[in-house]
């Protein structure tokens, strides 16, 4: 246990960090690895890979997750933002390398190889481009001819030509939801906010009729036809595990879902633990969104607000979208579930942006100076 008269930065760290935050975020890894250990080793084995191939590599892979996390919670203000361009830059430049030389799956290029070690960019491009993004509006409203709102549109066209490229569509639509948020915050029109909508429309629009695959989804989640195993092999599974479940390793439907450690691990917790592990999964996100939110409206730094709500609110839409895929909510999307689903590149990414939330959201001392006097009645400043 850490003395409150410890005034090193261990000590420092432990009493200012929001421990609400890092519980959360402790019991999503967790249960992450349970699950892990419920939903992979069937897919390893019908692969012809060992058993708990994707459960170690889910485990060593949380390692400098957690590294990550702590690490970045130390960080100030300035770091963070420091960090995240620099994350940026390199994030945006290897996803330009990934469309010429990364290695393509399922007809998309998103992933390179980096020390022997598979890599997707743009899962670190996120949390970076909503620090840049927020700085951006923070220094717009702080100086006004600083055009920040004209950069930070420029960001975002940047990233989504590069994300469209790929395709990746889905973090496509996540990424513009979270920028479209965050300018709402910093004080955009209405012109602006109809303009944005009538793009976002034209946008999906032009999705439908360009990418094949995005009709075809989109046409399956609409009249119930076509191609829809494993949407309906989830719902099943859900269905089959009622409230209590089936009870760890006796999950039968799992066996027969391709995506079951990725996409749909949702559908096993449901089916070997019940809608209850589901209800306490949805409860672990909606509590880290809406205290962010709560967190975000209570800071006075434009900087801050922006960044944390834009983080969380990240965070939160991703859950939902795939939460939302299992239960047939929203059309088949490969996107995973943050802390839960297995992938080296989406853990350490997240644990990055929510060490950013737990930097950005840390007790600190007010900036004003405080004034002593000194004997002989003369005003000081305190040390």
């Amino acid at each position: 246990m850490v003395s409150r008269l410890d005034r090193g930065p261990v000590g420092n760290w432990w009493w200012t960090i929001d421990r609400w935050y890092l519980a959360a975020f402790l019991s999503l890894m967790l249960l992450g690895i349970v699950l892990s250990f419920a939903a992979s080793p069937a897919v390893a084995v019908r692969i012809g890979l060992e058993p708990y191939h994707f459960v170690i590599r889910q485990i060593v892979f949380m390692v400098p997750a957690l590294i990550a996390m702590i690490g970045v919670s130390f960080l100030d203000e300035r770091q963070i933002r420091r960090l995240a361009i620099v994350m940026l830059v390199a994030s945006l430049a290897l996803m330009v390398v990934a469309l010429y030389f990364g290695v393509e799956v399922k007809g998309a290029r998103r992933w390179v190889t980096l020390m022997g070690v598979s890599v997707q960019p743009s899962e670190f491009m996120k949390p970076a481009f909503v620090i840049v993004c927020a700085w951006l509006f923070a220094e717009g409203a702080r100086q006004p001819d600083i055009p920040g709102n004209l950069f930070a549109m420029i960001l975002l066209g940047l990233a989504l030509t590069l994300l469209v490229a790929q395709p990746d569509l889905g973090q496509t639509m996540l990424l513009v939801a979270t920028w479209g948020v965050m300018f709402f915050m910093a004080g955009l029109s209405w012109v602006w906010i109809v303009a944005l909508g009538a793009s976002a429309i034209g946008g999906l629009g032009a999705a439908y009729s360009v990418f094949p695959h995005v009709a075809k989804r989109i046409d399956h989640f609409m009249t119930g036809e076509g191609d829809t195993f494993q949407v309906d092999t989830a719902r099943e599974a859900l269905m089959r595990g009622g409230w209590f479940g089936q009870g760890p390793g006796e999950g039968v439907i799992k066996r027969v879902l391709p995506d079951s450690h990725t996409d749909f691990v949702f559908a096993v917790a449901g089916e070997e633990f019940g809608l209850i592990l589901c209800f306490i999964v949805l409860a672990l996100f909606a509590f880290v969104v809406l205290r962010g939110l709560r967190d975000s409206l209570r800071e006075h730094d434009d900087f801050s607000r922006y960044a944390i709500s834009g983080l969380v609110i990240q965070f939160g839409l991703q859950s939902i979208i795939n939460m939302g895929v299992n239960l047939q909510l929203l059309p088949a999307k490969g996107m995973t579930l943050p802390f839960i689903s297995y992938g080296g590149s989406s853990l350490i990414a997240e644990a990055i942006a929510m060490g950013m939330v737990l930097a950005l959201t840390r007790r600190r001392p007010s900036k004003r100076t405080h004034i002593a006097y000194s004997p002989r009645g003369t005003a000081v400043p305190a040390e």
